[in-house]
């Protein structure tokens, strides 16, 4: 029989793991020994930290990042094929969601092997249910441009979709947060909306919506090396 791939969800980056994972996710997550994982160090210290007694060293842990080859990807399904049950996990949230653990489950697919999601947090749609915004129209498109001509002309075709109805959501590394918050404030109407939505379910959360001139005169809060989710849309009738 062949195994099957459990998508396993992790914390985003609290130690208060029992707020956010289901205690049968946690059953499940500690009863693999195969593992396709963005971050070896983070996986292992996930796994030591829902189960101090977890048996690091009976685990095969296999590497899938943005540099992973298709043909290192198209590998790691031979753990099933052999019969195992394989868990992917993302360094933080649930995976294949703006992580490159997608290319393995379409595989998984093209291959008629089992996919089973498990529940666990999402900051983007954590961010989206506690904006206020439109969770009935929405995109999510990842990284906006380094550069910042690019940048701007982005945040404006955005709010183009905007004017259409669309919740568009977004996210930056968090060393550059407060570069997109100033060519947000200076390309956006000031009747816009943007949700900002940093540490989620960590410590410091913080989570509000002004408009965007709201926003100029309360002034951002300070997001440097915090990670953050932004979402622009209009106040919903």
């Amino acid at each position: 029989m062949d195994g099957k791939l459990y998508l396993i969800p992790v914390t985003l980056g609290s130690t208060d793991y029992n707020y956010v994972i289901p205690a049968r996710v946690l059953e499940q997550s500690v009863s693999l020994r195969k593992f396709i994982v963005e971050d070896v160090r983070s996986a292992r210290r996930y796994l030591r930290m829902i189960d101090p007694e977890f048996p690091i060293d009976d685990c095969e842990f296999m590497i899938l990042n943005k540099h992973t080859r298709s043909d290192e990807i198209e590998s790691m399904l031979t753990c099933l094929r052999q019969g195992h049950d394989a868990g992917l996990m993302s360094e933080a949230g649930i995976p294949a969601v703006a992580d490159p653990g997608s290319k393995l489950v379409m595989m998984a697919h093209s291959n008629g092997f089992r996919v089973i999601p498990l529940t666990g947090p999402s900051s983007i749609f954590l961010a989206l249910m506690s904006s206020g915004l439109n969770g009935q129209n929405f995109a999510f498109n990842g990284y906006l441009p380094i550069d910042r001509a690019d940048r701007v002309k982005e945040i404006k075709k955005l709010e183009k979709k905007v004017r259409g109805g669309q919740s568009q959501i977004f996210m930056e590394t968090p060393y550059r947060n407060m570069k997109l918050l100033h060519d947000i404030a200076g390309t956006l109407n000031g009747s816009t909306y943007l949700c900002i939505a940093a540490n989620i379910s960590l410590p410091g959360e913080f989570i509000m919506t002004r408009t965007v001139s709201g926003w100029l005169k309360s002034g951002f809060p300070h997001l440097e090396k915090k990670p953050a989710i932004f979402i622009i849309g209009e106040k919903q009738a």
